[in-house]
Order: structure tokens, then C-alpha cells, then sequence
């Protein structure tokens, strides 16, 4: 055989050898790499849950440890707990006594959610969770056996205790790296808090009369909106419960203060070692503490009382509540020759009308935080039912004052009220509860940081804030029922009274007509106009009825000049105003992307019945020099529309610590996380922010 074709043959019987080599190798290589699990677990009578204890292959031979991960999925709206679950739940554990070369288990935990169902706060997680785990291993050169049970606790309005029973075998010695577990690893791991060089425990004050814990912690950079937990494991920190924290921010420090209870008795605190973790948006951290005995101030919670009196009482000049002021000032008017006594019950009755309608909403927003719904100040106006209710009240009081139709009672009804000397408490106590409702569209200086105080921290704080802003609101009213003669003092009721009457009536129309306005997304533009149409005709038949068809006439032409003129005025404010800037839709998302490339973002959080919002839009935003910033190439304006329920944008102002709109923050290159701005804007207060944010001189 010639010497070509033998080393042809050769050439291809070594190819084929190599070839058949390369696969086998592949295949051994391939197998190896596949990770040890115990692939899903699922109980029949619970298939909500299932789970499964992966090893990633990694081996740490100095540490003499294995790196793996518990995942855990649940189904629909189930939930598992943290380490320390809070009021309620159980603890997921593991009992890993019968392994074999296994000296110890460490379970590695991210940073949980807060959930509140009927009242109970609790601490954990939904959906898909993955739990670092590292297995410290006595003989790295002999078979590990894992044998495990993990017992599970998952609740919805129930709750299921399941176990799932653990069995694995590998050699550490043979084991390979799985790269797609070392990643799910990996990713796990850096949501779990670690000590950070940025914080420092300042101070833990465990105040034994008043059974509270304070936290102190200071971050270099500053905080934004941190959550705060303490845990701990001795028994006396696993029976205590903690209340949800009130958390304020003080410069550089985050003060967190904790009711604290035991069902064991009197908790005592002192002395007691603690973990404290710290999540403030995208940053997580966690560190040891020792408890010591000191004293909790009350400073916090006596300033946020002032606050939210020094609010109640500016809503007052907001525009939301003129038109029950003007009711009121007839009211007080009308008072002159009424009996001191009379005067000052009337007042007494409008005081207590606005403190029922505080307590009303209170309690409202309190069933909806223990239903563990959204809340906010204002939230109602999100509902055209409300609003349409609204509309439907404040026609009826226009109506009334423009003497269109009266209330006629009963002759028994009139002499009993005759007797009694005043015929008008519940009207009075009426316009008190009115005058509340009309302002919560309203956010006054002070108002929004009292009530995001209030609507963060526990429900009886939350009645104690808006008692407080109940009688800063009802403050004019409880100072004439304490001095009558103020209101004796007011010129005598005559004929111009009914003029007084007819403006007071107008300025309440108008504000039905703005509440008919906001209709706009809740019900179809043909019904709107249908509705207006009706309203128009009975207007006007009524208006023959009661004052005769020329009046009705001339009212008419007066309705058809005020639409003209409406449509005149839009008009030409359409030309005074530049064109708004081309909004983005919020995103947390995009606004991280936009400060990555060295932009300014912009973020105004608004609804269509937030009359402050409107305030800043047509007196800062609109106007130079911040219109101008907000065009300019490097500033995004970005928007959020609260006028109607939104998950996206009750998540981001909840993330911020707050519960109601005007809202608005900058962020840039100088500023990722953020400046938030005061409620009333201003354009010295917009343009500096924007400098600080873009790094420009301070």
C-alpha cells in the first residue's frame, strides 16, 4: 500500500479517535457542570408553594464551605416570612441534624417586604424568593450528605404549615460550577444587607417607661426615605414586637422610634444585642447594636402636632374652602341680634362639623391601611362616585343661596327649633364637615409633611394628627364661639345681604361647576355634556319659576357671555402661556437612565384636582426662568398622574414617604438620589435645585 493512502488513513482513524475523544469529554464536562439539586418539591394538598435546595458547585477550601440557594415560589397573592416575622407568622426553618460532614448551615436573608392584613404587620415575602445558603463542611475530602426537613410557613387569609423533606449527596472534591447557579447565587447574595463603611450605628436607646426603642443612624451621604427593622436572637427580642417605625430625618441621621410590647409582659430591651437593617431604595445595609437604657424625646411627634395645627389653620386662605368661608361669613352676619349663647354654639356646631369630618376621614384611610389598601390625602377625589356626590351637595348649597329653593319643614319641626332658640345647629355643624371634604383637594405648607407623618405611623398617632389639624382648620371658628361679640361687632343684616348672598351662592356654583370639570375621566364625554345640558334647562325653569322669565332670560345670556367669555379667556391664557413641556411618563426606571447620561429629570407628581399643582404649573412651571431650564436640552420633565388611581405612582411617592400630590423632586448627575422641593414651589427654590442636581456652583 502506498505510503500516501497509509498516512491518509491514519490522518483520519486520529481525527475520528479525537473527535470521538472531544464528545466524550464534552459529555463528562457537561455532566459535572450540572448542579446538585433536589429538583421542585411540591406538597399535593398545597401546590401554592413549591421549592428547591440547589448546590452551585462552588467551593471555598480556606472557609471549608459549599455555596447554594433555597428557592422558593409562591403562587397569587401566598406569603412566607423573614427571619423575624413581625405580629404574626412563622419563621421559615430548616432542621439539618442528620446530615453527615456538615458542621453548620448559615441561612443568608435579603431585605424583606412590609405586609398588613387586618390590622397584624408582619415581615417576608412574595412570589419567587432565593435564600443564599452556605454549607460549612467538617472533611472536604469525604461524601457530603445533607438531610433536611424545611418547615415553611405560607399565609394569605390562612395560613399552611408545610414541610419539604432535603436529601443530597456530592463530594466537595468533585464538584464543578454550575455558571447559571453561581449567577442566581451571586445576584442573591447582593440583595442581602452587609455592613457598610457609609453608616454608622449612632445610638440605641432602649426608654423602658415609655416602652420604646430609638435607632439612630448615620449615613455620610444622607438619607432619602429609609425603611428600618431591628431583630435580634435572644428570647426577650424574639417575643417583643416591634410597632412600624416613625422614622424622621435629621441631616445626615435617620431616627427611628418603635412601640414596643411583649406578650410575655413588660419587655426590657436593655442591654440586648440587636441586628439593624437598613434599606433606603436601591441601598441595603445592616449592622449590630447594643441596646442602653436612656430617655425617648417627644420632640418629634409635639413639632409634628404644631405642624399639622399651623396646616389645618393656612387651609383656611387656600382656595378649596372660600366658598364655605363665604356660607360661614354670611352665617356670622347673620348672627347680629342673635343671643351671645346662640352665637357661640353656632360656632361650636361648625367646630364640631369640621372635627367629625377629620375623624371621618381618619377613620376611612385607617380601615384602608388595615385592609392594607393605598392611602393618601385626597384619595378620594380619585372616585368619580365622590366627586360626582360632591358636584350634586355643592349645586344644591349654590342653589339654595341664590334663593332658587328652600328646605321647608314641617310646622311641628319649625315651632320645636322656634323654642329651642336656633334653628340652624345642624346646618352649621353641615358646613363644618363641608368645608373639610372641599379642602382635602388642597395641600397646604406644613399639611403634607403632617400627614405623611400621620398616614406612615400607627393609627392611633394618625387620629391624634388630624385631631391636630382639625383644630388648627376650626381655629377662627372656636375663637368667635370664644368671643361672641366679634361676630355682634359685624354690621347689621339688611337688603345687601341678599347681595352678599347672591356672590357667596356664585362662588359656590363655581366650585360645582370645577367639581362637574373633574368628571372628565370617570364618565363618557356625551354623558358630560348631556348632564351640563339638564342642568342648564332646570336651572332656567326654576329660575322662571321663582323670579320670572325675564330674569331667566337675562340669566341665560349671562350663562352664554360666561361660556363665551370662558372660552375667550382659555383662549387667549392658551397664547399667554408657552405650550406645556413635553412631559415623560414617571419611571423610576428612566429616571436612572437619564441621570447615567449626565441628564437633569424633573419629576412633578399631579392630579387635575389638586388646586395647589394647578397654583404651580400656571405660576412657576409655565413661567421663566424655569420654563426655560425645563426646554432645555439636559433637563427632562417628567410627570406623574395621581388623577386617578396609579400603582406606579403611589409606589414612587410611597418610596419617598409620601401620601399626597403636589410632589416634586430633581435628580441629575450631582444629585442621584434626588431633591425634593417644598410643597408651595418657587423659581428660586426649582433653579436652585437644578443647579445643585446638574453640579453646576452652588
Amino acid at each position: 500500500m502506498p505510503k500516501s493512502k497509509m498516512s491518509l488513513r491514519f490522518v483520519v482513524l486520529w481525527l475520528f479517535v479525537a473527535l470521538c475523544s472531544t464528545f466524550t469529554v464534552n459529555a463528562s464536562a457537561s455532566e459535572s457542570m450540572t448542579p446538585v439539586t433536589t429538583g421542585w418539591m411540591q406538597d399535593k394538598l398545597h401546590p401554592y408553594v413549591e421549592t428547591r435546595f440547589v448546590m452551585t458547585g462552588q467551593i471555598n477550601k480556606e472557609d471549608k464551605t459549599a455555596a447554594g440557594y433555597l428557592e422558593v415560589n409562591l403562587s397569587d397573592e401566598w406569603k412566607t416570612y423573614w427571619r423575624s416575622p413581625g405580629e404574626g407568622g412563622i419563621a421559615p426553618k430548616i432542621k439539618w441534624a442528620d446530615s453527615k460532614n456538615v458542621s453548620q448551615l448559615q441561612w443568608f436573608w435579603k431585605f424583606p417586604q412590609r405586609f398588613n392584613l387586618l390590622g397584624i404587620d408582619t415581615l417576608g415575602y412574595k412570589h419567587n424568593i432565593i435564600f443564599p445558603m452556605n454549607l460549612h463542611i467538617d472533611d472536604m475530602n469525604k461524601p457530603v450528605e445533607l438531610h433536611a426537613v424545611l418547615t415553611m410557613s405560607s399565609c394569605t387569609t390562612i395560613c399552611i404549615l408545610t414541610d419539604f423533606d432535603i436529601n443530597l449527596v456530592f463530594n466537595p472534591s468533585e464538584m464543578t460550577v454550575n455558571n447559571d447557579a453561581m449567577l442566581v447565587y451571586a445576584k442573591a447574595m447582593s440583595e442581602v444587607p452587609k455592613d457598610s463603611p457609609l453608616v454608622e450605628g449612632t445610638s440605641t436607646i432602649w426608654d423602658a417607661h415609655k416602652s420604646q426603642l430609638q435607632v439612630i443612624a448615620t449615613h455620610q451621604i444622607g438619607w432619602t426615605a429609609p425603611d428600618i427593622i431591628v431583630d435580634g436572637d435572644s428570647d426577650e427580642m424574639q417575643d417583643a414586637e416591634f410597632g412600624i417605625p416613625h422614622i424622621e430625618i435629621e441631616g445626615n441621621q435617620a431616627i427611628a422610634t418603635y412601640d414596643v410590647s411583649s406578650w410575655m409582659g413588660t419587655p426590657d430591651l436593655n442591654n440586648q444585642h440587636i441586628r439593624v437593617s437598613i434599606k433606603d431604595k436601591d441601598f441595603i445595609t445592616e449592622y449590630p447594636a447594643t441596646v442602653t437604657n436612656g430617655i425617648v424625646g417627644n420632640s418629634s411627634m409635639i413639632s409634628m402636632v404644631l405642624l399639622a395645627l399651623l396646616g389645618g389653620l393656612i387651609l383656611n386662605i387656600m382656595p378649596c374652602v372660600f366658598p364655605v368661608l363665604g356660607m360661614k361669613l354670611s352665617g356670622v352676619i347673620s348672627a347680629q341680634g342673635m343671643a351671645r349663647k346662640q352665637v357661640r354654639f353656632q360656632f361650636l356646631a361648625s367646630a364640631s362639623g369640621i372635627l367629625a369630618s377629620f375623624w371621618l376621614i381618619a377613620t376611612f384611610l385607617a380601615v384602608l391601611k388595615i385592609s392594607g389598601s393605598v392611602i393618601g390625602w385626597g384619595i378620594q377625589f380619585q372616585n368619580g362616585w365622590f366627586i360626582g356626590g360632591m358636584f350634586i351637595v355643592t349645586a344644591l348649597f349654590s342653589a339654595n343661596m341664590l334663593g332658587l329653593f328652600e328646605i321647608r319643614l314641617s310646622s311641628n319641626t319649625n315651632t320645636w327649633m322656634a323654642t329651642k332658640g336656633d334653628s340652624s345647629y345642624v346646618g352649621h355643624f353641615t358646613q363644618g364637615m363641608f368645608a373639610t371634604l372641599l379642602a382635602t383637594p388642597c395641600s397646604a405648607p406644613f399639611l403634607g409633611t403632617a400627614v405623611a407623618f400621620a398616614l406612615a405611623t400607627t393609627i392611633p398617632t394618625m387620629f391624634g394628627i388630624f385631631t391636630a389639624l382639625a383644630v388648627g382648620m376650626a381655629l377662627p371658628w372656636i375663637i368667635v364661639a370664644a368671643f361672641p361679640s366679634i361676630a355682634l361687632a359685624l354690621p347689621k343684616p339688611g337688603a345687601w345681604m341678599n347681595r352678599v348672598k347672591y356672590l357667596f351662592g356664585g362662588m359656590m356654583l363655581i366650585t360645582s361647576v370645577w367639581l362637574f370639570s373633574l368628571l372628565r375621566p370617570h364618565v363618557p364625554q356625551l354623558w358630560l355634556y348631556a348632564i351640563l345640558a339638564v342642568s342648564v334647562c332646570l336651572l332656567l325653569v326654576r329660575l322662571v319659576q321663582v323670579h320670572g322669565i325675564k330674569t331667566a332670560g337675562a340669566v341665560g345670556l349671562l350663562l352664554l357671555s360666561v361660556i363665551s367669555a370662558s372660552l375667550f379667556v382659555e383662549k387667549a391664557t392658551s397664547k399667554m402661556l408657552p405650550p406645556e413641556p413635553e412631559w415623560e411618563a414617571l419611571s423610576t426606571i428612566a429616571i436612572d437612565d437619564h441621570v447615567a447620561n449626565d441628564k437633569v429629570v424633573f419629576v412633578d407628581v399631579t392630579a387635575d384636582w389638586c388646586v395647589t399643582c394647578k397654583a404651580n404649573k400656571i405660576g412657576v412651571l409655565l413661567q421663566d426662568p424655569v420654563y426655560s431650564a425645563l426646554t432645555e436640552g439636559d433637563v427632562v420633565p417628567m410627570e406623574g398622574d395621581w388623577t386617578v388611581p396609579s400603582d406606579s405612582v403611589t409606589s414612587y411617592l410611597q418610596d419617598h414617604n409620601r401620601f399626597g400630590v403636589p410632589f416634586n423632586m430633581v435628580y441629575g448627575p450631582n444629585a442621584p438620589e434626588g431633591i425634593e422641593l417644598p410643597v408651595i414651589l418657587t423659581s428660586d427654590a426649582v433653579m436652585e435645585a437644578i443647579e445643585k442636581a446638574r453640579g453646576g456652583d452652588e
